[in-house]
């Protein structure tokens, strides 16, 4: 059963910083969507290329693939700036609101690191199959650095959004984990 959460979209206040790193977020999310709405398009096709004209295809379901895969990686800051990632906020919520502004603070920063390891190694795997110019295995051979490059720059823009959560907590223009004084 789904329950309805306390917490809102991440403030930015007057901060420039906050506020381009939501709009980036904000055209990643719109990206994303697109992405979704052009796999449904291309799945589409493929049925009606497939049972109504009773032909084969070819790179639709490739496509389909790497647009479902990118539009989750690229979708990411998106989903964190509305705060949609699944969390429990049972302990925030039942600590005082000092505690809960360090558990924040904690949170984020781990956050970071983890997500920080994650643009390196996936840019070093991007770039590896750019410089080796690595292609798919199937009819359509994609060179795969295109749809790889989802990960650098989906873990890039979340990186970035978390920085700005985090920034948006210590600086005092949002609440730690969203959450107004409860």
């Amino acid at each position: 059963m789904a329950g309805h959460s306390s917490a809102v979209a991440s403030r930015t206040g007057n901060n420039w910083f906050l506020r381009i790193v939501a709009s980036l977020s904000t055209l990643a999310g719109w990206c994303s969507a697109a992405m979704i709405v052009a796999a449904v398009g291309i799945t589409c096709q493929m049925i009606f290329i497939r049972f109504v004209l009773n032909g084969s295809t070819v790179w639709q379901t490739e496509a389909v693939i790497y647009l479902a895969i990118a539009s989750t990686l690229i979708g990411l800051p998106y989903v964190q700036r509305l705060r949609g990632h699944v969390n429990v906020d049972l302990v925030p919520i039942s600590l005082p609101k000092r505690a809960r502004f360090f558990l924040a603070i904690l949170t984020l920063s781990l956050s970071i690191v983890m997500v920080a390891v994650m643009l390196w190694y996936s840019f070093e795997h991007w770039h590896l199959t750019y410089e080796r110019n690595w292609k798919s295995d199937t009819v359509w051979g994609v060179r795969l650095w295109i749809p790889y490059l989802a990960l650098p720059v989906g873990f890039g823009l979340f990186l970035l959004q978390l920085i700005a959560d985090l920034m948006a907590v210590i600086l005092k223009i949002d609440q730690p984990f969203g959450l107004e004084d409860v």
